[in-house]
């Protein structure tokens, strides 16, 4: 196994709990840079030290400690990523609180379900229309005692009829300023948090039903931390953006405490819409990110190049000399021998053409790029690595706080999401199912003793993801549950047909089924430009909702699918297409807030739809 020393690391020996860790950190570089956020009304970005940041969090700590709350309450958050979301989630942990991190934009019934089922004390939103959305679905939520709002939209008294009056609504600096002498007497008299106390109560996606409420101690949380260090090890001057929901485990824990850890600043991004012009104005050297991210860059850049024969070849010839020497460098095999002179010869011009103006649109000073959440394709892995953006794959789950294995930057391979990080074990179990064991490892589901049971085999947790181990990488195959039975008994993995189907950028978004069906067929979302030119060459309207129905359009996207799935079996190929403008999303309900198709919700969303794509499989309209 492959392990960076970090010095840092053994100075956190004595750090057991996330409260400790904050509270060590403010001491040792109390003056440094620690968060940034834009100011709108300045037009300017804004930085905090972390003895600002400390001073923050101790008025929320106050704040707290007057609502009186016992040991292990939850604390719902539902905030965008910046510095409330991060005052409230470490005067949680001081008060030995239990956070509930709840995705910003989620819709209200399963922001609903959420504070039901987690039995939250208090809830911070960041606007008082997020609760009175809540509020109106009518669900019984007798643990609630206060509803904390960042911004008010509505005037106070004006709330009569909209939220349950036994629910007391308070904007931020209100509550803020409830604090008194008895409160601040009463926080410094709490016994911080032990190492085996709850540091969060994370829920599930939900992929296909009900999220879960996932129990993470301390000890779960600092141990991954602690071994992510030693894989991937951040510097002190280095800058992360924070984009991802810190509802996400893989945000918390690798752009929210591992920079605590290692005392790097964060800049937390304004939206996921203004995502590039935050690249390029923060410049951030470490990305921690979904493979999402880097596909809608991927495909940015194929419809760019696509009215461009020269530019495309002169791509395509950077990719392929580029890939070429990343392989030598991590001594990867190589797909051909090209000599190394003629390579070193033409790289400076094709990273002068190629590969600094696509660095660029990430800030262009990009040190390691996480990829993780799901897997990243090779033909976009490739590219970016041909092209000198360092990415870096990891796999996790929330269950284990959440990394399990890493690629590091000097061990780097692409078609593995690397070596299982120190103190982890992992092993191949039934039907190839990856297990889990190690200090990383939740402790169960929340008041769920059968499905926490059904999750661990002889003390390793199993992690429903079919691997293989060799050379001490991990290299996923595919969803233990997730797969395609047909009719005539073909078993398919649909997550592996749909990275195929992405790769082009016409498809932005790919659902594939068939299960109990006599052929794969599958829905895809078209991007709009790429639409545009595909009607615009079969002489349809692109503006017109029948061109989409047309026999001639599935018949060409059918086409591509095709060609881009011939390296699977035959019967595993798409048969039958329909296509669709409307993306899919967190606010439609089928989308994870981690970007992971809702299949029971996409199911049940097209159900009328896929009847009729298996009547008429290629060329017959189906309209709706």
């Amino acid at each position: 196994m492959i392990s960076v020393a970090v010095p840092i690391s053994h100075e956190l020996d004595g750090v057991h709990t996330l409260a400790q860790l904050f509270a060590w950190r403010v001491a040792l570089t109390p003056d440094a840079p620690a968060y940034r956020h834009y100011d709108a009304a300045g037009a300017r970005w804004v930085g905090v030290t972390w003895r600002e940041a400390g001073d923050r969090i101790r008025r929320f700590v106050t704040a707290l400690a007057g609502l009186g709350l016992p040991r292990g309450a939850r604390i719902a958050i539902l905030l965008p990523n910046g510095i409330a979301a991060v005052c409230i989630d470490q005067a949680a942990l001081a008060m030995a609180c239990v956070p509930v991190p709840m995705h910003a934009i989620d819709n209200p019934s399963s922001s609903a379900f959420i504070l039901g089922d987690s039995d939250a004390s208090l809830l911070l939103v960041d606007t008082d229309s997020q609760w009175h959305a809540i509020a109106a679905l009518g669900v019984a939520l007798p643990s609630l005692r206060l509803v904390v709002a960042l911004n008010r939209e509505t005037a106070s008294g004006a709330d009569a009829g909209i939220v349950p009056p036994s629910v007391p609504l308070l904007g931020l600096d209100e509550w803020l300023a409830t604090a008194a002498l008895p409160a601040m007497a009463a926080a410094s008299s709490v016994p911080g948090p032990a190492a085996d106390d709850l540091a969060a109560l994370v829920y599930t996606s939900g992929t296909t039903g009900k999220p879960k409420g996932v129990m993470l101690t301390h000890e779960n949380v600092v141990a991954n931390v602690k071994a992510v260090l030693q894989r991937v090890a951040p510097q002190a001057s280095d800058v992360f953006l924070s984009f991802l929901p810190l509802s996400h485990t893989f945000e918390r824990t690798a752009g929210y405490y591992l920079p605590v850890a290692a005392g790097c600043c964060v800049a937390h991004a304004r939206s996921t819409a203004l995502l590039a012009e935050d690249l390029t104005t923060v410049r951030p050297t470490i990305l921690i990110s979904v493979p999402r991210i880097y596909e809608r860059v991927y495909a940015a850049l194929q419809t760019m190049l696509s009215g461009s024969a020269m530019k495309s070849r002169l791509f395509t010839w950077a990719v392929a000399v580029g890939w070429r020497r990343f392989c030598r460098a991590q001594r990867l095999p190589l797909a051909s021998a090209v000599p190394v002179a003629l390579d070193a010869l033409a790289w400076p011009l094709l990273d002068h053409l190629v590969a600094r103006p696509l660095l660029a649109r990430f800030g262009g000073r990009i040190r390691v790029a996480v990829s993780g959440g799901a897997p990243l394709s090779q033909p976009i892995a490739h590219c970016f690595l041909g092209l000198g953006l360092p990415i870096v794959q990891g796999y996790g789950m929330t269950e284990t706080a959440p990394v399990v294995s890493a690629n590091a930057p000097d061990d780097n391979d692409p078609a593995t999401v690397g070596r299982a990080l120190p103190g982890i074990d992992v092993r191949i179990g039934d039907k190839l199912e990856l297990l889990v064991r190690g200090p990383n490892v939740m402790r169960g589901y929340w008041k769920r003793d059968e499905d926490t049971a059904r999750a661990f085999v002889d003390g390793w947790l199993r992690t429903g993801d079919q691997a293989a181990i060799e050379g001490g990488r991990i290299r996923l195959l595919g969803r233990v549950k997730e797969i395609i039975v047909t009719s005539t008994g073909e078993k398919i993995a649909p997550a592996d047909l749909e990275l195929a189907i992405t790769a082009d950028p016409l498809f932005e978004q790919a659902y594939v089924f068939g299960d109990n069906r006599p052929f794969i067929a599958c829905i895809v979302v078209l991007g709009r430009a790429g639409w545009g030119r595909l009607a615009a060459s079969l002489q349809l309207d692109p503006d017109s909702p029948e061109s989409l129905l047309a026999g001639t359009a599935r018949v060409a996207a059918l086409q591509r699918i095709v060609d881009l799935t011939r390296a699977f079996p035959h019967y595993a190929q798409p048969r039958a297409v329909a296509l669709s403008l409307e993306p899919w999303t967190t606010e439609n309900n089928l989308m994870t807030p981690t970007l992971k198709l809702k299949r029971n919700n996409l199911a049940a969303h097209f159900a009328a739809r896929i009847d009729r794509l298996y009547q008429h499989p290629r060329t017959e309209p189906d309209a709706g």
